[in-house]
């Protein structure tokens, strides 16, 4: 008589843990909708820039946000318009993906880039080929 307490304590305890695995465990379309969100989060990123003027050059700098702190942000300037009257300032900023192993934490890239122009030009920016908002610091 022992022995069939035991068999049924056994098979209840085995029937208690097959059903909690089931109920815990992910299904397949929950792990789907956790992705979609973060596929549509495509916005313009936002530039911060600060323009220095002294004697004929612009010393741009300035940050945005980067997805991780492994990728690096580098920039270049040039002028926009024909070869006697220039009309603005493009600012390229790259930022090239990081194929290592990084945490992925926002974080803030910094870059810097100088260009002869002259005074009061205004300033477009652009993060990999895409235009960026901008705000002045």
């Amino acid at each position: 008589m022992s022995h069939m307490r035991l068999w049924a304590a056994a098979s209840i305890i085995a029937v208690v843990i097959v059903i909690g695995f089931f109920i815990s465990a992910p299904h397949a379309s929950e792990v789907a909708q956790v992705a979609q969100p973060q596929a549509a989060a495509a916005t313009a990123p936002v530039v911060t820039l600060h323009d220095a003027y002294r004697r004929g050059a612009h010393t741009i700098t300035g940050s945005l946000m980067a997805p991780d702190a492994c990728m690096i942000a580098t920039a270049t300037s040039t002028l926009v318009g024909s070869a006697s009257t220039s009309e603005s300032i493009a600012v390229s900023i790259s930022m090239p993906a990081d194929s290592g192993v990084c945490l992925e934490l926002p974080t803030k890239a910094v870059f810097s880039t100088t260009i002869a122009a002259p005074a009061g030009l205004p300033i477009s920016a652009t993060v990999n080929g895409a235009a960026a908002s901008t705000t002045s610091s």
